[in-house]
């Protein structure tokens, strides 16, 4: 038996303060013109139509007057003071001459691992410029140690489809109600509104715990990178754009290729990821020739490999990617600069900030320029070449006795 519509009157109040990280950009208000399929709110003279096989949360910020409106088997409007709605009493209405019928737009579609639909906020909610700073495409949708945000006085509806049974967050807050503990968040989803905004095979569980490393926490949305690069490309033609280098690098996390350089550092229990960030960019990213570079810095888990064997384990590092705004020949110039810069601080200060090692790719617009530089000496090359040497002594030996007879 389907549930039948619920009509909710409350008082919206506003978010409460709480840290949040990444806010939700979809909504399904009754407001938002792109969410009718004329492209615009309906007016008195129209007929409104909900699909009645579509569930959906409907915020209505203002009163209406309506010709007819047909409601869907399953869902909710969600009415601030004041708002509701009275039928059409045939008046004149300036802004509605010619009627017709408005159909909400299909909310299904928005997928919480899009990237291209969430945005960084400050902690006090309000939006965060882009600037020299920004994220690889997997921890720009909300990482596991991440609080969320779906903006007060909207409703939503969004897919949790995921590879992971559960999705671990800090924090979520819902019209401007801030759930940060796990007993909070499961009584939500004991309520009305949880099964018409939250629609998926994934679980949303929040854990009200920030990450306990002072070295930073890996983003832990790896399981669905291929979800996500897949809804970041279908959002921008189904194909990665074709970068000016021979050579693209490919960063932990990120789905294209990219110009400019990357850095994994090796790190010691001392390591802080945002005393070590905030070294970068006061010491040299502000520097006025590298105005046009970005950057981006976070703990990842890099695959452990020998002789080009990629083994199951994996390593924590803490992997920085740099992209400048230069074209042509020369892209990626100034990030390769600023890179060269970072390993040079590395050698002469690493070991002040928890930093034992690290080593460096370039690629750029130049030529087939594809570098790699490291300040230490991996012990995976040195036992890899001291076993060759031990096997090209002991194969030398076997062939001296053969030939003397000493071995048939």
């Amino acid at each position: 038996t389907s549930v039948g519509w619920i009509t909710r009157i409350s008082l919206l109040l506003p978010a409460a303060a709480a840290a949040v990280y990444k806010q939700w950009i979809p909504n399904t208000n009754f407001e938002t013109a792109s969410n009718w399929d004329k492209g615009r709110v309906p007016c008195a003279r129209d007929v409104v139509h909900f699909e009645k096989d579509k569930v959906v949360s409907v915020f209505v910020r203002s009163p209406y007057a309506l010709t007819d409106m047909y409601l869907p088997l399953n869902g909710e409007l969600v009415l601030a003071a004041g708002a509701g709605f009275e039928a059409f009493d045939g008046s004149w209405d300036p802004g509605c001459d010619s009627g017709g019928t408005v159909r909400f737009a299909d909310a299904e579609q928005h997928s919480w691992f899009d990237p291209t639909l969430w945005q960084d906020v400050f902690p006090s909610g309000e939006l965060k410029p882009s600037g020299r700073m920004f994220s690889v495409d997997e921890e720009r949708v909300p990482c596991r140690y991440d609080d969320v945000i779906f903006p007060a006085e909207t409703s939503f509806r969004v897919n949790t489809d995921s590879s992971q049974q559960v999705i671990h967050l800090r924090s979520i807050s819902v019209m401007g109600r801030a759930l940060s503990t796990p007993e909070s968040w499961a009584g939500y989803l004991q309520g009305p509104s949880a099964p018409l905004q939250f629609h998926g095979n994934g679980t949303l569980q929040v854990t009200g715990t920030g990450c306990p490393d002072k070295s930073g926490c890996a983003c832990g949305n790896a399981a669905d990178g291929p979800r996500i690069c897949a809804a970041l490309l279908r959002a921008s033609g189904k194909q990665c754009p074709v970068p000016v280098c021979q050579s693209p690098l490919q960063p932990l996390g990120h789905c294209c290729g990219v110009c400019g350089a990357t850095i994994n550092l090796d790190f010691t229990p001392d390591f802080d990821l945002q005393k070590y960030q905030d070294r970068l960019v006061q010491e040299l990213l502000s520097q006025p020739k590298y105005t046009g570079v970005q950057m981006a810095i976070s703990k990842v888990h890099k695959a452990q490999t020998f002789l080009g064997i990629v083994s199951r384990s994996s390593t924590p590092v803490i992997q920085v990617v740099l992209m400048d705004d230069r074209a042509g020949a020369e892209t990626g110039t100034a990030a390769e600069q600023l890179a060269a810069d970072i390993m040079e601080d590395v050698a002469q200060h690493g070991e002040a900030f928890g930093i034992s090692g690290g080593k460096m790719e370039v690629a750029t617009g130049s030529t087939f320029s594809r570098q790699r530089g490291s300040h230490t000496l991996s012990r995976i090359t040195v036992g890899t070449v001291m076993g060759l040497l031990f096997g090209l002594m002991f194969l030398g030996g076997i062939l001296f006795l053969y030939r003397k007879g000493k071995l048939r």
